[in-house]
């Protein structure tokens, strides 16, 4: 037994999948009724907060790695969910869009996803639910904002 490391249960990597489970449960819910992944809702609610994207912005603002949302954008274009184009001025570079359709996933669940977080906020606080925003972003080695 190694004792310079601390227990599973005070395991800051052991302890953030627990909590990102305990996070997500709710909003698989959600997004089973939807019929899209949680990969899918991020791209979507990045696209709707920002609109169109390059694919690598995209792909670092949904924390995805590029080769899966290569992939993850062909079946949502296949849906109907984005657009993809050429960038005009450099034709190397893809720009994702979201489209009518995958507006409408957004504004379809943003009561439910309304819910989901005053649900966390009821349980933590409002001051303790953006103290650990804040905390977690601090950990964050690509920050967005």
């Amino acid at each position: 037994m190694t004792t310079n490391l601390p227990s599973t249960s005070r395991s800051l990597p052991i302890a953030l999948i627990r909590a990102r489970e305990g996070v997500m449960i709710p909003i698989r819910e959600m997004l089973a009724k939807s019929g899209i992944t949680e990969q899918q809702w991020r791209v979507l609610r990045v696209l709707s907060e920002h609109g169109p994207l390059d694919s690598s912005t995209l792909a670092d603002r949904s924390s995805l790695l590029f080769p899966s949302l290569t992939r993850i954008a062909q079946t949502m274009r296949g849906k109907g969910l984005i657009t993809q184009t050429r960038d005009d001025a450099d034709r190397r570079r893809q720009v994702i869009a979201i489209t009518d359709a995958g507006q409408r996933i957004i504004d379809d669940n943003v009561g439910h996803a309304a819910e989901i977080v005053k649900g966390f906020k009821d349980l933590l606080g409002d001051d303790d639910y953006e103290q650990l925003l804040d905390l977690l972003a601090r950990l964050d080695p690509n920050p967005q904002d």
